[in-house]
């Protein structure tokens, strides 16, 4: 079946990054450009550029012009929200928990390969993210921004950026869905322990505790999740 003219000239976008090696922050040919080059109309590119803009392939910055967008998965996010909430009214407890799993393995396997770094991972951000995490703790809450950091800093001596950017994303669905878990069984003080578990753990490079910690961390999640099957 023939691809539809916008389709195509998103495919040919595509092409011409790749072929001219541009990065993220490049300019791209302007709208008239793009037309006389690909021999498409203006209805066609501007379709095709809104479908790239929508993805994060395409940045367009009006009275700027084009550039190629940077990396995001702000379109995984809302899709992933959106389909959760539609799902909520018949599996909502097992749709939330399929995303929990996903990132308590995720987060399982990192902190070994965090291990496996030694000396090189740097965690003199994540004490102070600790020192922050306790001090909220003892004024009874901890913010979802502490919370999140923590897991942030956490990875960033593996230096590989889709790692926050997943993280992120995962925290993001769950963020938006979190009214329907209700009231957390942990206590701030609770929450604070079990992420310093994690955090010594990693520094000693105990690899069993600190696996062992992740899913400690994951369980009021999992307890909660439970409640309301």
């Amino acid at each position: 079946m023939r691809l539809s003219r916008a389709v195509e000239v998103q495919q040919a976008v595509k092409e011409i990054i790749l072929s001219r090696r541009l990065a993220a922050g490049d300019p791209l040919p302007t709208e008239t450009e793009l037309m006389e080059e690909l021999g498409a109309s203006r209805n066609s590119v501007r379709e095709a550029l809104k479908a790239l803009q929508a993805v994060g392939i395409v940045d367009i910055r009006h009275g700027f012009g084009m550039f190629v967008g940077r990396m995001s998965l702000n379109g995984l996010v809302d899709e992933l929200a959106f389909h959760s909430r539609i799902r909520m009214h018949d599996d909502g407890p097992r749709q939330l928990g399929h995303l929990v799993e996903i990132r308590e393995v995720l987060e399982a396997g990192l902190v070994e390969r965090l291990i496996d770094l030694g000396g090189e991972a740097d965690l003199s951000p994540v004490a102070e993210v600790m020192a922050r995490m306790s001090a909220e703790a003892e004024v009874g809450i901890i913010s979802p921004e502490t919370d999140r950091l923590f897991h942030d800093v956490l990875y960033r001596p593996l230096g590989n950026p889709l790692v926050g950017q997943l993280l992120g994303a995962f925290w993001d669905v769950y963020h938006q869905l979190r009214d329907h878990l209700g009231a957390p069984d942990e206590s701030p003080a609770d929450l604070a322990r079990r992420h310093r578990d994690i955090y010594t753990a990693v520094a000693a490079g105990d690899r069993a505790a600190a696996v062992a910690a992740v899913h400690a961390h994951f369980e009021g999640v999992r307890n909660r999740l439970a409640r309301l099957t």
